[in-house]
């Protein structure tokens, strides 16, 4: 397991751009899977991007928000373009081994809220 922490979140109006940071103790091996899923109120938790090389995104955020990572620095970035009062949740970062399915390592999350 790896140790993460978020940050970057905050208040935003709609329309607007927040970039989420993922920072990761050790070295983020490149053989980790990274993750970022959301939690709105009374939801459950839902995917919403990863990157292993290749980039996924759900449908809801895909040509809006950006995976992207940065192994020298240990970290994992989510841009958020074009953001929506629906975006509204609590940002979890996340890391797998590559070829597991569960996530195993988690970030204490950080709250981002769109106004409209």
């Amino acid at each position: 397991q790896v140790q993460l922490v978020e940050s970057g979140g905050g208040l935003v109006q709609a329309g607007g751009s927040l970039r989420l940071s993922c920072a990761a103790s050790g070295r983020l091996a490149s053989t980790y899977v990274m993750g970022w899923f959301r939690q709105a109120p009374g939801n459950e938790r839902e995917f919403v991007a990863s990157i292993f090389g290749i980039t996924y995104y759900a449908d809801s955020v895909k040509g809006r928000f950006t995976i992207s990572r940065d192994n020298a620095k240990n970290t994992v970035y989510l841009q958020m373009n074009s953001l929506k009062p629906e975006d509204t949740a609590v940002y979890y970062c996340a890391a797998r081994r590559a070829g597991t399915t569960k996530y195993d390592s988690w970030g204490q999350g950080t709250q981002v809220t769109v106004s409209s």
